[in-house]
């Protein structure tokens, strides 16, 4: 698909780091750390006293999170934390000149919500800030100097070992639920005010239930967004049910990429982390869709891994229960064999492993 000549004009955007607002930043951060291996880098403000925020950063591979607790009701957290509990509420963008690329968001019709700005300490930072999907935001990112674990509000912060954590590499796609009818036009906003380009939708339909996706990307594919919006001809389906619960469109999960997901879901599984199961019949039948590359079907059915292929190669992904109160997030792994899309079967797979949860549990509604 064609961009159009704006979009080809704004700078090359890159993932600088994800922020989620939350009730207890320090509870949060402690769980990443103990079931995902993540390592506390810094800290900004402070859990008492007269700061109006308190946040915790930290890294694995190329993964950075910021999880950030309001200390004060005039702090935007605040608000966000009332309405959708804990959640994603800043995927921040990196960029070599930030006021181009917010000039020529706002230009495509981005809603700024902060101008660009010097920070303080930071030798030279710049950050500035657009409104993005739902309660979404996004924070452009100028590091000083090339500095590559730059953090706006952070400006000391440790470089972890490359050796602890689980193996997580980076962040392979953000899975965004969007209100019935609102697809088409979150698509041309991320193409507009962000420069991502359309590269695979597709209509999914399982049994009585449907949803549209469309993933967009950068060039260098390394800010990838899965939009996904439900069929309002349809049964209700766990799209309905995130919007219902998070009030409004956002970030469902997150997926992080890994180069051998049977190591690392098996060290994330001894560290604590449950996982949704999949029916024993996918595996009996999936030697007849593809033969598995790197693992053995006896592998990925013992710790539940799905696996699927396109054109460029195969690729394997496995969901985390959630451990949101409101069952709206969680977490995805994935491993990539040459395949740069996402598989037909596994989207369908995870809309029925999700099913399954939601009425295991009685969520379905």
């Amino acid at each position: 698909m064609a961009r159009n000549s704006r979009t080809s004009r704004l700078p090359e955007l890159n993932l600088s780091h994800v922020e989620f607002y939350v009730a207890d930043a320090q509870e949060q951060a402690d769980r990443l750390a103990d079931t995902y291996g993540f390592t506390a880098v810094a800290t900004s403000g402070a859990p008492d006293g007269p700061s109006d925020h308190f946040s915790i950063a930290l890294r694995q591979g190329d993964i950075a999170l910021v999880v950030t607790e309001p200390r004060s009701k005039l702090h935007p957290a605040h608000a966000y934390v009332t309405a959708h509990g804990d959640g994603v509420a800043d995927i921040a963008v990196r960029t070599a000149d930030v006021r181009a690329a917010f000039d020529r968001a706002v230009e495509a019709g981005a809603r700024p919500l902060a101008q660009p700005r010097r920070l303080e300490g930071s030798r030279g930072g710049l950050t500035a800030v657009i409104h993005g999907i739902g309660d979404v935001r996004h924070t452009f990112v100028q590091a000083p100097d090339d500095d590559t674990f730059f953090l706006p509000g952070f400006p000391d912060t440790a470089v972890p070992s490359e050796h602890v954590g689980a193996a997580l590499l980076d962040i392979d796609h953000f899975a965004v639920c969007l209100e019935a009818g609102n697809l088409d036009a979150a698509r041309a906003f991320y193409e507009a005010a962000l420069g991502l380009g359309l590269v695979f939708e597709e209509k999914i339909s399982v049994g009585t239930q449907s949803m549209r996706s469309q993933v967009v990307q950068n060039s260098s594919c390394t800010v990838t967004l899965t939009l996904l919006e439900p069929d309002p001809t349809a049964d209700r389906g766990q799209i309905d049910a995130f919007l219902d619960s998070h009030l409004g469109a956002g970030v469902q999960h997150i997926a992080f990429r890994t180069e051998d997901i049977v190591d690392t879901v098996a060290t994330l599984a001894d560290r604590g982390v449950e996982f949704l199961t999949t029916p024993g019949s996918y595996y009996d039948l999936l030697g007849d869709r593809l033969t598995p590359a790197g693992h053995s079907i006896e592998e990925l059915r013992r710790l539940n891994v799905l696996a699927d292929e396109d054109h460029g190669g195969q690729l394997f992904q496995i969901f985390t229960q959630s451990a949101h109160p409101r069952r709206t997030f969680f977490l995805e792994i994935i491993e990539r064999l040459g395949a740069n899309t996402f598989g037909s079967s596994n989207i369908k797979a995870l809309y029925e492993a999700v099913e399954a949860e939601r009425a295991k549990s009685g969520a379905l509604s």
